[in-house]
């Protein structure tokens, strides 16, 4: 079942069958508009934790309201097609809603990922305000981890280099 792009009700079933197992299941989400090294480290540290990893891909309407005009640049079944052919995924689903609460509420992780930019003096030193998820992830019986990021890999920095070279015309 690697590498499988999953409505929310499959991915529930998905997470049931693995309960069923004794496995850990380990979930994150984000964007993923480009996918960078940052984004691989994450999610092989993210398995570190469990014994599979599900990822929560954001549509592409859902990326429009949290990053703006021009984005995403990559459409939604591309995105998750590609977090889907990583290894270290297990499966991958699409959500709607801006923050991943009720992807957590339905999925009930027991380890819930993002990167340490989420850090705070919240429950386990998350900022809740920025991460939402949190709370549903406690309330579910789960923990929320934070890795570290990889220094200048973002997508947002990305694009922000590829505009700076089209700037200068060396984008040929």
């Amino acid at each position: 079942m690697t590498g499988r792009v999953l409505t929310l009700e499959e991915m529930c079933a998905w997470r049931a069958a693995a309960a069923r197992r004794g496995e850990r299941v380990v979930l994150t989400n984000g964007c993923f508009d480009l996918l960078h090294v940052g984004h691989v480290q994450s999610f092989e540290v993210g398995r570190s934790f469990g014994d599979c990893l599900v990822v929560g891909v954001n549509s592409d309407r859902s990326v429009g309201q949290l990053k703006g005009p021009g984005r995403p640049l990559v459409p939604e079944q591309e995105r998750a097609a590609v977090l889907a052919a990583l290894r270290v995924v297990d499966a991958v689903t699409i959500f709607d809603e801006p923050t991943a609460v009720r992807l957590v509420e339905a999925l009930r992780p027991d380890v819930y990922v993002k990167g340490a930019d989420y850090a705070g003096s919240g429950p386990g030193g998350v900022d809740e305000a920025r991460l939402p998820e949190a709370a549903a992830v406690r309330r579910g019986g789960g923990v929320v981890r934070l890795v570290s990021s990889v220094p200048g890999a973002s997508t947002s920095a990305l694009v922000a280099r590829m505009a700076d070279l089209a700037r200068r015309g060396l984008d040929r």
